[in-house]
């Protein structure tokens, strides 16, 4: 059973020990810097640790950003011992609905770095669509949750 949970300090060892695969490493932050992100900016953004049962498998961070005014899916690794086994698109489907429940989220925006081929596949499995806006060298999507 693949759930979320809030990083504490129990688990931020675990989270910060995760890791992608070397041809990952250009498309996502390492998820310290994620975590100083969430400490920075602790009143928009979200992270949580994938758990599937008790085994820590990824890293999801949503947010809010202030400046568009919108629900992000901010930040999202699974680590490489656990990619293909259906564990990215379960922990995206939690996130999703965590925006939806918590904050009533009718959109969710997220941005890919171009070349993220599986990324891309993998957001657009859920419902993103590209919106053909390209900022921050990032390819932008957007979901909508009505």
């Amino acid at each position: 059973m693949i759930t979320i949970k809030e990083i504490t300090k129990e688990n931020i060892d675990d989270v910060l020990a995760l890791k992608v695969d070397e041809s990952q490493k250009s498309f996502v932050s390492s998820n310290g810097d994620s975590l100083a992100q969430a400490y920075v900016y602790s009143k928009t953004a979200y992270p949580f640790a994938v758990y599937e049962d008790d085994t820590i498998v990824g890293f999801i961070m949503m947010g809010y950003y202030d400046v568009k005014s919108y629900y992000t899916l901010w930040k999202f690794m699974i680590d490489v011992r656990y990619q293909n086994k259906g564990y990215g698109r379960k922990a995206l489907e939690l996130g999703i609905q965590y925006l939806r429940d918590r904050f009533g989220a009718t959109e969710i925006y997220t941005g890919v770095v171009p070349g993220n081929a599986v990324a891309k596949k993998l957001y657009e499995s859920v419902g993103f669509k590209d919106t053909g806006i390209l900022e921050l060298g990032m390819e932008e999507m957007c979901l909508k949750c009505i």
